[in-house]
Formats: C-alpha cells, sequence, structure tokens
C-alpha cells in the first residue's frame, strides 16, 4: 500500500500529511476526454538521480485525475492478490506484501500533496473538490473489505505461533488494531455508514481549506508612504514587490497572511491601519460570506462525532487520542491546565508593563489586541534594549539556512550540498543533497521552499515526497521544508525575525527526523502525534548558541558577526513575553479539545468559542492564535483535531531533553546527540514512544523544565 496508507493504517499521526480514509465506491471508468491525456510522468518510477525525483517538469494538475484513476486499478490489484491468495495468513503472506504495495498510488499521492498545500490554483482547488470523496472511498473500498480483514485477523489470531521478532510483532498487532478502529469488524450496514461519514467529511475539509486560503488571497492597499510609518525599509520592499506581483504599480500590499500581518502589526506606528490589518486576519473565515467556514465546521463536527460513536468511542477526542502518548483527554487537559494559570499570570503584567509605557508616552489608548504586538516591541526594547529591528540585519535567511545545516552536521553527521539537478514545482525552490558525513552514503534531497505564493497554505510545514525505506530494497528519503517568509524587494535580502529564524529551525527539526529515519518496516515509521512535534521543537534549541550565530548570523551589509552584546540581550529576554506566548496557542489546544470532548457536537461555533473563552478567562488583549473559522490544523483535515494540544506535550520533552544536553556541560555533546539520535530520532515507532524516551532520559519527562525555560514559578 502507500507509503501514507501503511503509516496510517497502524498509527494515528504520521509526519507526512495522511489521506482520510473513505468508503466503498463503485469501480469508475476514465472519462473519454481525460483518456487522451498521458498521467506517464505521474505512474512511472521517478528518473533522475538520487534514487529517482519527482519529475515536476513534466507535472500539470489536468494529469492527476487519470493518474487517479490508474494509481486506484494498480493498488487495487496489488491488495486484491493480497486478499485472495490462497496461503495461510501470516506475518509474511499478509502483512509483508501489503508493506511493499502501492508505490504507483504513492508517487501520486506525495506530488498531489504538493499541488494542494503549495500550488493551490482554482483548478487544483477544483479537482481536489471532486477526488477527495473519491480517493476517500476508494480507500475504504479496499481496507474495510471483510475479506482481507479476514486475512490479517487470521495472521494476527496465529501470532503466538509464527516466532515474530519485538518489531514484526509490533507490526502485526498495531495493524490489526488499526483495521478494527477503522470499522472493519463492524457489519456490513455499519462499514457502509462509515464510508458515507468519511467520504462526507472528505468533501467538507476540502471545502474549508478553499475558504480559508480565498480569504488569505485577499490583502490591504497601503496608498501613501505615510502609511508605512514605523516600517523597516527591507519590510516596506517586500509589500512594495506583493503589489506589484498584484497589478498595484506605486502601492503597497499587507498580504492576510500571518508572514504579512505579524510584522505589520509589530512595527506599524498606525494605530487605526494595525486594527484594520488586524480584524481582517482575524477575521478570515468569519465574515458572513460565501467563504465563511462557520457552517461547515457545524458539519464536521457532526460527522465526526457520529462516526467515533459507531466506531465504539464516546466521542471524537477519545477516537483521535485511543493512539497517543497522553491516551485520554483527561491526561491532555491536565498538562494543559497545570501550565495555563501561570501563562494566565504572566500576561497580566505584560498588559501592565504595555499600557504603563503607553500611558507615560500619553498615548491615552487601553491595550488592545493590534496594540500587543506593538507595545510588546517597545517594553522589550526599554527592559532589555534589544529592538527586533536591530536583530533582523543578522538573520538573512541564507545565512540561517546555512546554519541549520551546519547545526545538523555537527550533531548527526549529515553534510548538505545545494544540487541544480533536480527538478522543483517552482523556480524559487532550493534543493540539496543530503549525506552521511562519515561514510559519503546519500540520504537523499533535502527541498526548501521559503517563500509566501499565490495559492500556497499560509503557516510552516514539514513533508516528505519518499520516506526511507530497507524492506524490498533501500530508499533513501525526499524530504521537504514549506514557509510563508516575506521574500525581500527587488535586489534586497530576505530578512527574518528571530521567530522566523526559529521556525526554520523548527520545520528543519522535522526534515532531520525524516532523514535520520532507520527502520526495517515503512509502518512503524509513523509517530504518535503528540510525539511528532517533539524532534522538531528540540531542533530549536541550538540556533541561539554562539557557535551558530558566529557563524551564520552575520550583518547583510557588512558581514560582521552578531555582536555578543545582542546575543546577551536576546538570552537575558529570552523569557519576555511568554505570556502572550502561552496563552495565544494554549487557549487553542484547550478549545480544541473542549470542542472535540463532547457527546453532542457544537452547532453554534461562534457562541462555542465566545463561551469557552470566557470560561477560561482569556484575557481581552489577546486573541487565539488560529480562531476556529480559520483553524486549518483541525478542519482541512483530521490531523490535528483534538490534537493541538501535541506542541505542548512535545514541548514538555524537548526542555527536559535539551536539559539533558546542557547537564553535560556542552549542548553540542556527541554522546547524548548520538543516544539521541540512535534511541528517539531514528527508530521511528518501533518500540513504544513513552518507552523510548524513558530509555533515552532514564525517566519520564519533568514538567519543570517547561516551566523554567518559560520563566514560569516552579512549585
Amino acid at each position: 500500500m502507500t507509503q501514507k496508507l501503511r503509516l496510517a493504517l497502524i498509527a494515528s499521526t504520521v509526519l507526512a500529511a495522511i489521506p482520510a480514509f473513505g468508503a466503498a465506491m463503485p469501480q469508475t471508468q476514465t472519462a473519454p476526454a481525460a483518456a487522451a491525456i498521458d498521467p506517464a510522468p505521474l505512474l512511472e518510477p521517478w528518473p533522475g538521480p538520487y534514487g529517482g525525483v519527482p519529475p515536476w517538469q513534466l507535472v500539470k494538475p489536468a494529469l492527476f485525475p487519470p493518474a487517479f484513476e490508474a494509481s486506484m486499478a494498480t493498488l487495487r490489484t496489488e491488495i486484491h492478490a493480497i486478499r485472495d491468495a490462497k496461503t495461510k495468513p501470516s506475518f509474511e503472506t499478509v502483512i509483508v506484501p501489503m508493506q511493499l504495495a502501492g508505490d504507483t498510488m504513492d508517487r501520486v499521492q506525495s506530488m498531489w500533496g504538493v499541488y494542494t498545500s503549495n500550488l493551490a490554483t482554482k483548478e487544483v482547488q477544483a479537482i481536489d473538490k471532486e477526488w477527495s470523496p473519491k480517493l476517500t472511498a476508494f480507500y475504504d473500498e479496499l481496507f474495510l473489505d471483510p475479506k482481507l480483514f479476514a486475512r490479517v485477523k487470521g495472521a494476527y489470531d496465529s501470532r503466538a505461533s509464527q516466532k515474530l521478532d519485538a518489531q514484526q510483532l509490533r507490526l502485526l498487532e498495531r495493524t490489526y488494531r488499526s483495521f478494527v478502529r477503522r470499522g472493519a469488524a463492524l457489519t456490513d450496514a455499519q462499514r457502509a455508514e462509515v464510508t458515507r461519514l468519511n467520504q462526507a467529511l472528505a468533501t467538507q475539509f476540502s471545502d474549508f481549506s478553499r475558504r480559508v486560503l480565498a480569504d488569505e488571497e485577499t490583502w490591504i492597499v497601503l496608498d501613501s508612504e505615510a502609511q508605512l510609518a514605523g516600517l523597516p525599509d527591507s519590510f516596506r520592499a517586500s509589500l512594495k514587490a506583493a503589489a506589484e506581483e498584484r497589478n498595484l504599480p506605486g502601492k503597497w500590499a499587507v498580504v492576510n497572511t500571518r508572514s504579512s500581518v505579524s510584522p505589520f502589526l509589530t512595527n506599524s506606528t498606525d494605530r487605526a491601519l494595525r486594527e484594520k490589518v488586524w480584524r481582517a486576519f482575524i477575521g478570515r473565515g468569519d465574515n458572513g460570506d460565501v467563504n465563511d467556514t462557520k457552517a461547515v465546521i457545524a458539519e464536521i463536527l457532526k460527522l465526526r462525532q457520529q462516526r467515533a460513536v459507531l466506531l465504539g468511542f464516546k466521542n471524537h477526542a477519545l477516537y483521535r487520542m485511543d493512539d497517543t502518548m497522553a491516551e485520554t483527554p483527561a491526561n491532555a487537559m491536565k498538562l494543559m491546565l497545570s501550565v495555563w494559570p501561570a501563562a494566565r499570570a504572566r500576561v497580566t503584567q505584560e498588559v501592565a508593563d504595555m499600557q504603563a509605557l503607553a500611558d507615560k508616552a500619553g498615548a491615552g489608548i487601553t491595550i488592545e489586541p493590534w496594540d500587543y504586538r506593538f507595545y510588546a516591541e517597545k517594553v522589550r526594547k526599554a527592559k532589555y534594549d534589544l529592538d527586533e529591528n536591530e536583530v533582523k540585519p543578522y538573520l538573512e535567511l541564507g545565512n540561517i539556512l546555512q546554519g541549520a545545516f551546519y547545526a545538523a552536521g555537527r550533531l548527526y553527521g549529515l553534510s548538505f550540498r545545494e544540487v541544480k539537478d533536480v527538478p522543483v514545482f517552482d523556480p524559487a525552490v532550493r534543493t540539496f543533497e543530503v549525506t552521511d558525513s562519515a561514510t559519503g552514503r546519500n540520504i537523499g534531497i533535502f527541498y526548501f521552499d521559503g517563500y509566501a505564493r499565490s495559492g500556497k497554505r499560509s503557516g510552516a510545514w514539514a513533508t516528505r515526497y519518499r520516506g526511507q525505506q530497507e524492506l524490498g530494497g533501500h530508499r533513501n528519503t525526499l524530504a521537504s521544508n514549506n514557509n510563508n517568509f516575506v521574500k525581500g524587494g527587488a535586489g534586497e535580502p530576505t530578512l527574518i525575525s528571530l521567530d522566523d529564524a526559529t521556525t526554520l529551525f523548527h520545520e528543519f527539526g522535522h526534515a532531520i527526523h525524516s532523514l535520520l529515519q532507520n527502520v526495517t518496516y515503512p509502518g512503524l515509521a509513523g509517530t504518535p502525534r503528540d510525539f511528532v512535534e517533539y524532534p522538531s521543537q528540540v531542533n530549536e534549541n541550538w540556533l541561539l548558541t554562539r557557535d551558530v550565530l558566529d557563524k551564520f548570523a552575520k550583518h547583510y551589509k557588512t558581514g560582521a558577526p552578531m555582536p555578543q552584546a545582542l546575543v546577551d540581550k536576546i538570552e537575558k529576554s529570552s523569557t519576555f513575553n511568554q505570556g502572550f506566548d502561552t496563552v495565544e496557542y494554549l487557549a487553542d489546544a484547550i478549545v480544541d479539545m473542549q470542542l472535540h470532548d463532547r457527546e453532542v457536537p457544537v452547532t453554534d461555533v461562534a457562541a462555542f468559542e465566545r463561551d469557552a473563552l470566557k470560561a477560561l478567562d482569556m484575557p481581552k488583549e489577546i486573541a487565539l492564535r488560529h480562531r476556529l473559522p480559520q483553524f486549518n490544523h483541525l478542519f482541512s483535515s483530521d490531523a490535528y483535531s483534538a490534537g493541538y494540544y501535541s506542541y505542548l506535550w512535545s514541548e514538555t520533552m524537548d526542555a527536559d531533553t535539551w536539559a539533558a544536553f546542557e547537564e553535560t556541560g556542552n549542548v553540542w555533546d556527541k554522546a547524548t546527540a548520538d543516544r539521541f539520535r540512535i534511541t528517539l530520532l531514528s527508530t521511528g515507532n518501533e518500540t513504544d514512544r513513552k518507552l523510548a524516551y524513558r530509555a533515552f532520559r532514564g525517566r519520564d519527562p519533568d514538567v519543570k523544565a517547561l516551566f523554567k525555560r518559560r520563566g514560569f514559578p516552579v512549585e
């Protein structure tokens, strides 16, 4: 089966996006119009160097429908051969061939994922709307098949007599459990209902994504230089470039995405304009127009609850957390609510500091959400003599990327060399050959898609086009990072904020996780959702090490490294604004869990969001990082639903892991890095992740490290 399906069948979350499982679907015939289109570039093994790479130069959206038809037919044949085999069901006759099936579908799905995330034109959106439910239905046609399940169950029931090793037994048990969890053991009528619900959800997910993207492709036009007051020159140039891209010569455009909005709110001295930009941003999906998402969300919640009950769970949260480290909503909420009071109290202090500064300046205002970033920077300057615009000249995007490469090389022996012989889907995408420095062995290719563009969803994410595999022959890894940095103006470098640089290191941590993977069975590559952010969050820690800053945080004009005095200021201010950062995220995670840990689905989304925040005593000066009407993590798929808490869960392990490095007296300690790599990064899900963490640290993670990092009182 496809890489995504191998992982989906035996883990609730993986590094790459997983298509939703759907329902039985009649076999379809390729339409006459599509028959003339040759989808071979999508179907054939990838040509070229490095074990083959996606031939982006040969691909266009129109190829995907016939490619879906052809790859479905191929996968159906492969799975039916396993289902209909006359051999006695066993690990070798059922599980191994399932692990090896689906290469063609895997290639098609990997490339389609790039189109829907990075190149979502109207044509792509239309294809996605049509094919998401069809593909979902196809997967259920195969994997809710009672005959196939009987083969899996037969292998599972005879496991004691097969003399399996620990990894084989784990894969067999998890595969069986996953089939049951997805409804394979239900009656015919129940399975049919599961398939109907899954198809309906796939349609709603696609619709939600389309609506949010439409609102993110709007912008606010600035007509005069007076409206640029307070904005750094480099950011002004990027806004001018955005306007020119939208055929607005002589103007500037603030695009309705975080990468454009955040620096505007941080720097603009025009308070009325800050409010206008902020309201447009937090209003995505919530404008009562054709792109309003609230009715879509209500339908998703209804369908999720119906499916959870059908599959034997009281609600969607329990269903989603059945295979996680936290295990239950109660455990996740316990962690979140242990952090919330300290974070809420810190916000009160931060707002008081900002209000005092505004009062002293005679601003005559009360701090509002559109003021928070602006006045936070003023407080930072007053308390620590640190101005973000003093830092940005040292954070040129290309240099910081090289810094991430350097850290990965020093810690894990990875070497990165930019190559030009790998096709890309956009001219701005950069590609790097990755090798093991000790052996010279090629590990794979790293794709870096750094810039915002029309048709690209907001935020930052990592994925992989091909995962490491040893079963059936070695395959290297094709990993990618996707960011939305605002490209510098013509002839200007792209300077990023410290938060942006942290995001780059974070996403690169996902890439490292993929590149270092070394498992025998690809079905044991995926990890629980509340583990998957852990390696990426650990990787953030090396950004501000002296070695990285000395070598790569160089002034874009003079080439001078970041002065120690500036580094000292950054370090001293490391816990600054942690109230805002924690509350903005944590409120989202709590609301997500409350939304899904209930048996009666929410119907009035706006009222629920309002009431939930009121019950939390959410500071009025802060909005959710992702309001429900635009919360792609929750409603563009099932991926992070009832799982947004995972960032905090992972950060608890991350803070404790960084403490392990610090305890050695050398954060580059090779022995600790080797133990981290061997025990946690390269093993996928070959062992229970809780046990793996204990093997690394000698105990469970200590939440005190998280409190210390954020500057909260430790009891």
